[in-house]
């Protein structure tokens, strides 16, 4: 598995776990409003992701593009993290951004993601 991919696969579960600790307070406004706007991102994040690294897994040409349009969560990351003030969390934030797109784009990983 080339690093590019494995990285890929860490990050998509990091954003898995992410999802899963802020559940709790969407489930808790669900009780009195059924459908939130947080809850609906939550709930496409959390389809999307899946979907993706089952694909990555799976080894599918499809997620070649999947995977990059995954990484583009760290773009709305970095003016956050600037905005409050986190400097260095954004400039790791970049750099793990700038890897993953090394990686997925390598020739190494684009023949992994061979299988139609």
């Amino acid at each position: 598995m080339p690093w590019g991919i494995a990285l890929f696969l860490v990050y998509g579960l990091l954003i898995l776990a992410g999802v899963g600790l802020a559940l709790g307070p969407v489930v808790e406004k669900a009780i009195l409003i059924p459908i939130t706007f947080e809850g609906v991102v939550l709930m496409a994040l959390l389809a999307y992701t899946i979907f993706t690294v089952t694909l990555v897994i799976q080894r599918k040409e499809a997620a070649r593009n999947l995977s990059v349009g995954l990484l583009t969560l760290a773009v709305p990351a970095v003016p956050l993290a600037i905005l409050n003030g986190q400097l260095i969390i954004a400039f790791v934030i970049v750099g793990i951004a700038f890897l993953l797109y090394r990686g997925l784009r390598a020739p190494a990983a684009l023949a992994w993601l061979d299988q139609p």
